[in-house]
């Protein structure tokens, strides 16, 4: 049996610091985050007073991270901070002085990778200015492809047009969006522990999320722009077909509507986070084989440990199984030479 191929570039891997800075202002927000003992080599996140998330060191060691890619087949990780920590909730000036922190976080993890590892910053999006700026410096500073957003900012989704600015910006300076579910809709109608969230209710929001960038044409508008989703796009590809029978049937739809949503949707990005053979090869289908790219949640509990090898053994051809693999991450983080 061949090796394993060791030429993966997972898209989809968050960092979390061991330590979060201490709050610049006279009064500590109450969702200001926080980390506490916990086992062996773990901690607690603690927000609002409670834990969040226990995680390990590998969150925020480099030399441990790294040592898991022989086992994962993997070249080169995307790096970004956990969703939770975008913290669109705060006040902006807070907010800033959060994302900035995680930012030179990530940079100081991707200057200690030897070139394994490449940065998706974070930015205040619940203010345009603060945002802006923020993308700004992230893209001046070395290692860094782009930003990670969430699905929505404060319960409005990213394809609204008080955005556009924000995409126009990332089109020029040519960063990659790469969209995470964040802070779900539909909570109220989960039976069961917490955990269904992240199960559950995630591809529902970003389902949500992607439809939308169809929905306001913002592909269309920004050609150039490459915009990726978490989780192989969640419920899009279930949606498609409802939507495109739809801008038959609605009028306002078929107007409002420039292109073809399955077309459209050929344009995005997704990662290849679904844990099952057969929704992998319906989303290459679906999307095309030169829109899906490693995604593994690394390093929570709840991610991919053998992305390489999913792949491999899904039917693929060569050719394809290569752009899946490493070409088609490669071009969305603009990396292409």
């Amino acid at each position: 049996m061949p090796l394993k191929c060791l030429c993966g570039v997972d898209t989809h891997a968050h960092v979390i610091p061991e330590n979060f800075p201490r709050y610049l202002g006279s009064a500590i927000p109450a969702d200001w985050p926080s980390m506490a003992p916990a086992h062996d080599c773990h901690r607690n996140v603690m927000i609002s007073g409670k834990v969040y998330r226990t995680v390990s060191d590998k969150c925020w060691s480099t030399g441990k991270r790294l040592a898991d890619f022989d086992d994962m087949g993997l070249a080169l990780q995307a790096i970004s901070p956990m969703p939770e920590l975008l913290s669109y909730w705060m006040a902006p000036a807070d907010g800033a002085q959060l994302v900035r922190y995680l930012n030179d976080q990530i940079a100081t993890m991707v200057a200690e990778s030897n070139g394994r590892l490449v940065g998706l910053g974070a930015v205040p999006l619940q203010d345009m200015d603060l945002a802006l700026r923020e993308l700004r410096v992230v893209m001046e500073t070395p290692g860094f492809a782009g930003v990670e957003i969430g699905s929505n900012v404060n319960g409005v989704v990213i394809g609204d047009p008080r955005f556009d600015a924000f995409f126009e910006a990332c089109e020029s300076l040519g960063a990659a969006v790469f969209v995470h579910a964040l802070r779900p809709t539909g909570m109220d109608r989960l039976v069961g522990p917490p955990a269904l969230q992240q199960v559950l209710a995630y591809p529902s929001d970003i389902g949500l999320a992607a439809a939308s960038v169809l929905t306001t044409n913002l592909i269309e508008r920004r050609p150039n722009l490459r915009i990726a989703f978490s989780h192989g796009g969640g419920t899009l590809a279930m949606l498609l077909p409802r939507l495109e029978q739809a801008c038959k049937v609605f009028p306002l739809l078929k107007e409002g509507i420039f292109n073809s949503p399955t077309a459209q949707a050929r344009k995005l990005f997704y990662d290849t986070l679904v844990f099952d053979t057969p929704t992998l090869q319906h989303l290459v289908g679906k999307f095309g084989a030169s829109q899906l790219m490693i995604g593994t949640d690394y390093p929570f509990n709840f991610h991919d440990s053998a992305p390489v090898g999913n792949i491999e053994q899904a039917g693929f051809d060569d050719a394809t199984n290569q752009i899946l693999l490493h070409s088609n991450a490669r071009r969305f983080l603009g990396m292409n030479s």
